[in-house]
């Protein structure tokens, strides 16, 4: 796999700055420092690290503890996903919340950030019984997009993930799909909810995940079957980290497609649904069947 260089920060030039006033005793393995966000090569002074570098971490941690707390744009996030070509003919994004009625709530009992308030509830059924008059009242794949521990992460990834996802996926037209759903404060779970409701097939939860140093930004994919109140993790794939810095966007939308035509396949996911996009065997399939090499 090629290496992708680091773009060169403001922060970067500081410490360059420092390690170059001999003050700072200059570590060997700084110089990978170029290919990944994780803190090696740090150097030290005296005893301790470099001013610059506890700077850096303290800056990482204020914005790893603001994800936290950063609000959805709701209002931000509608009007993007209704610009999205593909999404056209279906209906706006439904707004949901869970039973976590604030982010303290949902902070401390991860129970009610799992089940969707009764206002939920009543929306998306009022919008199911709409449809059964039109014949529509079943879907292939239901897509929540969920603000999770990083709202911040759903406002900057999920939208050209989900375009680029739509790009491919409506295509071939396999999938019916049903509205999206933007829910507040809500855990992975809460898909299963939505899903059952919306008599989905397949409900794909897109989160913000828990903020890391150096990946405050980073969203994370749960795929999952026939979706009901009361699955575990066991019956779910995931695909995380998905971000520039991380997986990018076509390449996750790449294995999300293998995922989901596996799982319509093999009426499954979870344990039993092996994510085999980077086996050699598929990768290198002559076959012009398979949807990875095939246009």
């Amino acid at each position: 796999m090629k290496s992708r260089s680091k773009p060169t920060t403001p922060l970067d030039n500081s410490v360059n700055e420092h390690k170059n006033n001999g003050n700072v005793v200059h570590n060997p393995w700084s110089d990978l420092r170029r290919f990944t966000d994780a803190r090696i090569g740090l150097g030290r002074a005296g005893i301790s690290l470099p001013t610059s570098e506890m700077l850096a971490f303290q800056l990482s941690h204020a914005q790893a503890r603001d994800a936290v707390s950063f609000p959805l744009d709701i209002n931000v996030m509608t009007e993007q996903l209704g610009n999205i070509s593909a999404l056209k003919e279906v209906a706006p994004p439904l707004h949901l919340h869970s039973q976590a009625v604030d982010r303290v709530t949902y902070l401390q009992r991860p129970d009610l950030g799992r089940k969707l308030d009764e206002n939920g509830r009543q929306v998306l059924l009022s919008y199911m019984n709409k449809q059964k008059h039109t014949a529509q009242a079943k879907y292939d794949l239901a897509i929540v997009v969920v603000d999770g521990l990083s709202s911040l992460a759903v406002q900057k990834n999920a939208y050209p993930f989900i375009t680029e996802l739509l790009t491919h996926l409506t295509t071939d037209k396999q999938f019916k799909i049903a509205p999206i759903t933007l829910v507040e404060q809500g855990r992975v779970a809460i898909g299963d909810d939505i899903g059952e409701l919306l008599n989905a097939q397949v409900v794909m939860v897109l989160i913000g995940e828990r903020p890391g140093l150096s990946s405050p930004d980073s969203l994370g994919l749960y795929l999952t079957w026939e979706p009901k109140t009361g699955l575990n993790d066991a019956c779910r794939n995931c695909i995380s980290n998905i971000r520039p810095a991380g997986l990018p966007y076509t390449e996750a939308a790449r294995r999300a497609l293998y995922l989901l035509r596996e799982a319509k396949k093999l009426k499954l996911t979870g344990v039993n649904l092996k994510d085999r996009t980077q086996d050699d065997v598929i990768e290198h399939q002559v076959s012009t069947t398979n949807f990875l090499i095939a246009e």
